[in-house]
């Protein structure tokens, strides 16, 4: 029986890569946008890598289409977890004046409605910036369009301008708070953000709605996993073993979920699956390796890693993974290698350039440790671990203001990380500010000494008191 220890770096690359096909969701004649109209919701899910979808057709009022689609991945986890855009008829037919076709200033200046279409055609085409200028103009008519909304946050989305999707997409959730397209995009922006607790509540609301959907509950399952809740995920996630079972990704998961949530029998089966399923692919033996980092045993980790990137080189997270083998061995060299070939692999994503900083922290190279860090909050601004890594940079250099700014920004993101009071007093310190530095250093020691007294708690309230323990008499 293989016993996991989740680490969270570990598994969130679970999370952060999985294709991103466009999900497109019409929504015609709604009556919050259109009163008086028959609501008539098409939901097309498009078939790639594989996959196929299937369509029906409703046209009763506030009645939404049902949508089930099934993907099969072996890289990444399975499944549509993507940004759709929402296609709203506003208005009705325009029709000429009575009295003649329109006069020439009105030809010039684009309805509403044309704006949008033009919209939403620049938006499938990938053109963000005319999709949103159109957006806006029809906003500009009509503040009260949940459509143009809806579609400005698909725009923000694209852009990982987090802050300004999820703004645009409250107000349309406020104004059609009945379209579940609206809250799954919600979700999938917390989601993105790896802020999975958020994420829950509107991934929740849409699987109430809609409980065949397999794209809510694939993620509330994830969400429920990161966020340690064992029973919530494996309950979510059993259900749709039958279209995932070819999943590695997913049997994995579920193994871990099922063993925390002590359901043996659920663990065995997904892990037997896997392994039945894995034979000797470089997915199975990625998550092999995974395993094996989980439960410290190096060793195995780098054997089963090697014999994934034998099999696919440019396999997502082998090389990142590896990285970690040895930046535990402290084989600094080797370490920075593999972080380098999996930027190689895909050059967007934070984790590998944070590692390859701390890399270059433990070899004494500030600048290029600075240069790293700093392209990891680029990538993710909301990466606590890169400007708290900044912050030990610039302290080392003797940068003490920069440190500090760098430090605020952590405690911003990662206020429950009591590391950062240790470091700013070691800050103030080098700036002879003692008593700040001692209070800061008595906030360290008191926060570190009530996780210690939690932790412990928590360990032994996992074993059973004497009298549970007991034989019967």
């Amino acid at each position: 029986m293989v016993v996991y220890r989740k680490s969270v770096e570990n598994l969130q690359d679970l999370a952060i890569r999985f294709p991103s096909p466009v999900v497109q969701c019409r929504l015609a004649d709604h009556p919050s946008l259109l009163p008086g109209n028959s609501a008539c919701i098409t939901l097309e899910f498009p078939a790639i890598g594989g996959g196929h979808y299937n369509i029906v057709t409703s046209a009763s009022t506030r009645r939404f289409v049902s949508r089930q689609f099934r993907l099969v991945s072996f890289a990444v986890l399975c499944f549509v977890a993507s940004v759709g855009f929402i296609q709203s008829r506003l208005f009705g037919a325009q029709t000429p004046p009575a009295d003649g076709p329109r006069p020439a200033w009105a030809r010039q200046t684009p309805s509403p409605q044309e704006l949008f279409t033009d919209g939403e055609s620049a938006l499938r085409a990938g053109d963000n910036e005319r999709a949103e200028r159109d957006f806006r103009r029809v906003l500009a008519n009509d503040p009260r369009s949940a459509g143009a909304y809806a579609n400005l946050g698909v725009v923000y989305m694209r852009r990982k301008h987090w802050e300004q999707a999820l703004n645009a997409l409250q107000k349309a959730e406020r104004l059609a708070p009945t379209v579940a397209g609206i809250r799954l995009n919600i979700g999938l922006a917390y989601y993105r953000q790896n802020n999975f607790r958020s994420a829950v509540s509107p991934f929740e609301s849409v699987l109430r709605d809609q409980p065949d959907s397999t794209q809510a509950r694939y993620l509330l399952g994830l969400c429920y996993f990161f966020n340690d809740r064992w029973d919530d995920a494996t309950t979510t996630l059993e259900p749709l073993w039958t279209q995932q079972w070819l999943n590695m990704s997913y049997l994995y998961v579920l193994g871990i979920a099922a063993h925390k949530a002590g359901r043996n029998e659920l663990e065995d089966k997904a892990i037997g699956r896997l392994v039945q399923l894995g034979q000797d692919t470089p997915e199975f033996h990625l998550l092999m390796g995974k395993a094996f980092i989980n439960r410290e045993e190096d060793d195995n980790a780098i054997s089963e890693l090697e014999k994934a990137t034998r099999g696919n080189p440019k396999l997502p997270f082998v090389h990142f993974n590896l990285g970690l083998v040895y930046l535990h061995k402290q084989d600094y060299e080797r370490a920075a290698s593999e972080f380098k070939a999996d930027i190689a692999v895909e050059p967007d994503v934070s984790y590998s350039y944070l590692r390859l900083a701390d890399v270059y922290v433990q070899q004494q190279n500030d600048a290029a440790a600075e240069k790293n860090y700093r392209h990891a909050v680029r990538l993710d601004p909301k990466l606590a671990a890169g400007y708290l890594g900044l912050a030990k940079v610039y302290s080392r250099q003797g940068k003490y203001r920069e440190a500090l700014s760098a430090l605020s920004a952590e405690e911003k993101l990662d206020p429950q990380n009591y590391d950062s009071h240790y470091i700013r007093g070691q800050i103030l310190n080098h700036m002879g500010q003692r008593e700040k530095a001692k209070a800061e250093f008595d906030t360290y020691a008191r926060e570190m000494n009530a996780a210690r007294e939690k932790r412990g708690r928590e360990l032994r309230s996992d074993i059973p008191t004497p009298d549970l323990t007991a034989e019967p008499k």
